[in-house]
């Protein structure tokens, strides 16, 4: 092959500096594309954020939301100011059993109305912003955490001769009720009620300290909760972290207890008096 039939050579493409320093192309890279470089990283982080922020919104709309106990009501089970984890499934796609632990809106009167309390501005905004992905629940105040007792059809009677709470005439060993001093019954104050349909009997485990079923049953309500109250069932304490738990429903108490009748009419009941907590 001839010099006429070889191939030109191909021209060095590398940039030269003014000493004549072949350069590289990094050195020799326009500034705009630095700029590219940051906005991609802002625009990747801001992405990032907001893929967060909806997930977030999601899972606390349909799988799991966050709440703060703000009394006594559940003790020793639960403490003020435990924040606990609730299974938002609970009960439209997963039934709801005895001893589950559930949260639900007011079903009216249970709760004393409390004044809005002033918040600043910007704590207020970062309030709402987190409640939106269910790192605070600023609406605790308006709802209710208690322990199912009775299901829709349940007869849920107290006390027998030896002071227990009995559900379809079966006598329930309760190691999760703590009484008041003294205190030889579950119940301080007697009651037979018939759970009506699509309906649940609710107590605190602090029996002598939960305004409870038993002690609304002068509301429109009767002191039942309807099922579409219901939020969904406690399933886990998340903080502080040394009461780290998950939330026992205590199958074995309900073990015996065998389905409550189809009829569901509730008896009328005698008034009872308020508690004290």
């Amino acid at each position: 092959m001839t010099n006429q039939d070889a191939l030109p050579e191909r021209p060095d493409r590398r940039p030269t500096t003014a000493s004549g320093d072949t350069a590289s192309v990094a050195e020799t890279r326009p500034k705009r594309k630095k700029l590219r470089g940051w906005k991609a990283f802002l625009r990747d982080v801001a992405v990032i954020l907001v893929a967060a922020v909806v997930i977030s919104f999601l899972i606390k709309t349909f799988l799991i939301r966050s709440f703060y106990i703000p009394s006594e009501s559940m003790q020793d089970t639960l403490q003020v100011n435990d924040r606990i984890i609730v299974n938002e499934l609970v009960p439209n796609l997963m039934p709801i059993e005895r001893g589950d632990i559930v949260v639900f809106r007011d079903p009216g009167g249970w709760l004393d109305p409390e004044p809005e309390p002033e918040q600043n501005p910007v704590v207020a905004f970062f309030d709402w912003l987190l409640s939106i992905i269910g790192l605070t629940a600023p609406d605790s105040n308006d709802h209710l955490i208690k322990r199912v007792i009775g299901l829709p059809g349940d007869n849920v009677a107290c006390c027998n001769e030896f002071g227990q709470m009995m559900v379809n005439g079966v006598p329930l060993e309760e190691p999760y009720v703590l009484l008041s001093p003294g205190a030889t019954k579950v119940s301080r104050d007697d009651f037979d009620v018939t759970v009506p349909e699509d309906s649940l009997w609710v107590m605190g485990d602090n029996r002598y300290n939960s305004q409870d079923s038993r002690y609304n049953q002068d509301k429109p309500g009767k002191g039942f909760v309807p099922f579409d109250n219901v939020v969904g069932r406690a399933i886990l304490i998340s903080w502080p972290i040394d009461r780290w738990t998950w939330l026992d429903n205590y199958p074995i108490v309900f073990s015996g207890v065998e389905e409550g009748s189809s009829e569901t009419s509730t008896p009328q009941p005698e008034p009872t008096p308020t508690p004290t907590g």
